[in-house]
């Protein structure tokens, strides 16, 4: 039996992960990308930028992908951008695969969990009421349904705030004195970079051993925690002990989200919370 292929749309940091995991695995990896040379070394490199899509892009594979991974990241932060990336970038790709006659056997769709609106510090999970009151939550949930009414069977994996290496904002601002409110508890969700790559890995491999999926995943540490606990225990740890002069930060939005869907199908984060995860970053590792 030859080895299982996929083509990941979006191979950039995530995307790039999930490659590298397969690879060790023995699949056979394609990636797309407006830069190939950014690609992960054995990707089979397909050139494209699906926000100025065209016809079909000749290093395109000839033989249908067994898996296609949707993992893009919008270039314009505003709802055009968001709806020519998630909606229109899905939509040529579907065509392209029209166009060839090609019907992968399962389609990953990277969503967000900003299709969740809740702030009371409730717990969400896959079932949840999908109200957004912003632009990137009600564009993620018409590209879900569009990959969900594909015809290719679809799972979408609601991913919630990533960190890793080259994502570290929240460290840059606690070197800086970062005050956040403490009352009411703000609850962040997180899953580290090298996580949300895992979890993606997890389902494709599922499916390829004939495992039933869901329609839906959320991708999601062990342990959403207010951000003033996440905040002081990075001071602690960073040694970080001036607080800046502005006033205190109070972001909205509050919610906590559960894995517990993935975990049942076996899946386990490697960073179960912040600590390791953050822990991992400062020590330079991956």
């Amino acid at each position: 039996m030859s080895a299982p292929s996929v083509l990941i749309v979006g191979c950039g940091d995530v995307g790039g992960r999930l490659a590298k995991q397969l690879l060790v695995e023995g699949w056979r990896v394609a990636g797309l990308r407006r830069n190939t040379g950014a690609l992960p070394e054995k990707v089979v490199g397909i050139c494209a930028d699906l926000e100025k899509a065209g016809e079909c892009p000749g290093d395109w594979p000839t033989v249908s992908p067994d898996y296609l991974v949707y993992s893009v990241a919008a270039n314009q932060h505003d709802e055009a951008g968001y709806q020519s990336a998630y909606v229109e970038g899905l939509r040529t790709v579907l065509r392209w695969l029209a166009e060839r006659g090609q019907a992968p056997r399962r389609l990953l769709f990277v969503s967000s969990s900003s299709v969740y609106a809740q702030q009371g510090g409730e717990w969400v999970d896959e079932t949840a009421a999908t109200e957004p009151d912003g632009y990137s939550g009600r564009v993620m949930l018409e590209a879900e349904q569009l990959a969900l009414a594909s015809g290719i069977p679809a799972s979408v994996v609601r991913l919630t705030g990533i960190y890793g290496p080259g994502r570290e904002w929240l460290l840059s601002q606690v070197r800086q004195g970062y005050r956040v409110t403490e009352e009411p508890p703000l609850y962040g969700n997180r899953i580290h970079a090298e996580d949300a790559a895992g979890l993606l890995a997890f389902l494709l491999k599922a499916d390829q051993q004939g495992r039933a999926l869901d329609d839906y995943y959320i991708g999601v540490d062990d342990a959403p925690a207010p951000l003033a606990e996440v905040v002081a225990w990075l001071r602690e740890y960073m040694g970080v002990t001036q607080w800046s002069e502005q006033e205190r930060v109070r972001r909205t939005g509050s919610k906590r989200c559960s894995n517990a869907r993935a975990r049942a199908l076996g899946w386990a984060p490697q960073y179960p919370s912040y600590k390791e995860g953050y822990a991992a970053i400062l020590a330079g590792r991956d």
